[in-house]
């Protein structure tokens, strides 16, 4: 399965972001590590200490964090779970983080790809994203990681921004494309209900995302990073060849993964739970959880989640909610699915229960079909959401 690391704490939060994330509450990062080792331990135990491909630290900022913290979680997911040799194990990391003492660091606790979070190299841009770095800041972040000696790292960079013109995009990916990341993660901006920026657009302080622009950045995109050697493997991603995300591909594939830490989500078996939302409420319910003792179980069923202080509710997945998750997970991975293999994890066949949704698709031009594989086609990439009701109805 995968493992996902859900730290909670931001020096500044961005009026974007509607994550589970805090800032000013600093006081609480110690109890925060004796709550999340002490979860971490006691999941490893109920689960009989299973086996982990992947380890991914989200947020949040994950290098807020003080030095040695990420390696005394990491000792504490290595003791409780058979994490297999050679395992991705990616932090998500601000530029104004990045330092070389800090980069060095991160190496020595054991984390071998970083992704950083430039998003844009517009510093006018920056500034009304709320983010804490420069332009020229997050160039020297991305060096300064080579040289301490990262060999897999992913940018993440935003399009569709308010007033951010066609041109500011292309120098932007330009820039980037030009230092050659293994991998680069694109993504329009969602201004979400509840955010500053919802409230600024809402105000008239700052204009809609035009739909029409994102469309063009997007293709800019995809023709400028094939033409730089780069693989379009899933609909916001592209990678060098053998650098796809492994973390997310287990979301895509529809696989079991577990997170911790205040609001992380988790798939296994057949329930999808996540935890309380609160970093002090967490801090204080796992902490109770490693006191009450804890029992290994052959299987989850809800009498056990039950019983787990840290979650903050939980929902049974049915087999007509797997199937229909399967394929639109599925489908958002460019080269598209197999269909007798995706039909053999969902444990139903998936092209005959869905021959209809499948048929409809393909005579819109949203999807295509050879053989047993089934894909997007490359017109429906922006407006993939049309295919991927079609499995929900």
């Amino acid at each position: 399965m995968g493992f996902y690391v859900h730290v909670p704490f931001c020096k500044t939060k961005c009026p974007y972001c509607d994550f589970n994330t805090y800032q000013g509450i600093e006081d609480l990062i110690p109890a925060f590590l004796t709550a999340l080792t002490s979860e971490i331990d006691c999941w490893g135990t109920t689960l009989s200490h299973p086996a982990v491909k992947s380890i991914f630290f989200g947020g949040g900022t994950p290098s807020y964090l003080p030095q040695g913290y990420i390696e005394q979680i990491l000792a504490s997911i290595q003791s409780s779970f058979q994490v297999a040799p050679g395992a991705e194990i990616s932090i998500e990391a601000n530029p104004g983080d990045l330092d070389e003492a800090a980069c060095q660091g991160i190496l020595k606790q054991g984390v071998n790809r970083l992704s950083i979070g430039i998003q844009s190299l517009d510093n006018e841009l920056l500034n009304l994203l709320g983010r804490r770095h420069e332009a020229a800041q997050a160039i020297e972040a991305f060096q300064t990681a080579r040289k301490a000696g990262f060999d897999n790292v992913n940018l993440d960079l935003m399009y569709g921004l308010p007033n951010q013109s066609l041109a500011q995009w292309q120098n932007t990916l330009d820039t980037l494309v030009g230092l050659s990341p293994e991998h680069i993660s694109l993504y329009a901006l969602t201004i979400e209900e509840g955010t500053p920026m919802h409230r600024w657009a809402e105000e008239g302080k700052i204009p809609q995302p035009d739909p029409d622009m994102a469309a063009d950045m997007y293709q800019y995109a995809r023709e400028s990073l094939a033409s730089a050697g780069y693989h379009h493997y899933e609909i916001s991603n592209w990678s060098l060849p053998g650098k796809a995300c492994e973390h997310n591909l287990v979301y895509w594939q529809n696989g079991p993964y577990l997170g911790v830490g205040p609001g992380a989500h988790s798939r296994l078996a057949d329930y999808r739970f996540w935890e309380v939302l609160s970093p002090r409420d967490y801090n204080k319910k796992a902490s109770a959880w490693a006191d009450g003792g804890v029992q290994a179980v052959t299987y989850l069923l809800q009498s056990v989640l039950e019983g787990i202080p840290t979650l903050g509710g939980w929902e049974h997945i049915s087999p007509d909610t797997r199937c229909s998750e399967t394929m639109f997970l599925g489908l958002r991975l460019l080269d598209g699915m197999d269909l007798n293999e995706a039909s053999s994890f969902a444990g139903a066949d998936l092209a005959e229960k869905f021959q209809d949704a499948i048929a409809e698709c393909i005579h819109l031009g949203l999807l295509t079909q050879e053989d047993n594989n089934l894909r997007l086609t490359e017109s429906s990439y922006l407006i993939a959401n049309q295919a991927f009701t079609k499995f929900l109805e």
